[in-house]
């Protein structure tokens, strides 16, 4: 009896993973890939991009507002000028990124990785970086203007930064 339970039990647990090996091949192939891609000017204004890679894009100025950028990819991207006001980049990857001068009013940036990533000139308000991994020293220039609170998580923005 104890031999067909472990069977069963395994056989379903196959099949578990199967599915949900299915379903992340499936959102795989739903994301999109910008890498390297001139995305200068582009507006993706409410669109869902969750999982796609712009890793080494160039979106100068282009358009991401209330976008859906959650498990994106944005390594060495350059986003200097965009407007990012209300974006999700939850759980995102963006090493070495330059958001130098974006708009990221009300951005939800939680449990995403951003080292050696800069803000500089960025507007920040409202926006949520809890749980985000950051450069201490962009920390620190980030939290001489860090103000508002986030309208969708309720956090403020300095205390999301850990600013003292």
């Amino acid at each position: 009896m104890f031999k067909i339970a472990r069977m069963v039990c395994g056989i379903l647990c196959v099949g578990v993973l199967l599915g949900m090996l299915s379903l992340a091949t499936g959102a795989a192939i739903a994301a999109e890939d910008f890498t390297y891609a001139e995305l200068r000017n582009r507006s993706f204004a409410g669109e869902d991009l969750t999982g796609s890679s712009l890793a080494a894009a160039n979106a100068n100025e282009a358009d991401f507002t209330d976008a859906d950028l959650s498990e994106t990819i944005l390594t060495k991207g350059v986003f200097e000028k965009a407007h990012m006001a209300g974006v999700n980049l939850t759980q995102s990857f963006a090493d070495r990124v330059s958001f130098n001068g974006a708009d990221l009013r009300n951005a939800i940036v939680v449990d995403a990785i951003m080292t050696s990533t800069t803000f500089y000139e960025a507007d920040i308000t409202g926006a949520d970086f809890s749980g985000t991994i950051l450069d201490r020293y962009q920390i620190k220039q980030m939290c001489e203007h860090a103000d508002g609170v986030n309208p969708v998580t309720g956090v403020a923005t300095r205390d999301s930064l850990g600013c003292g």
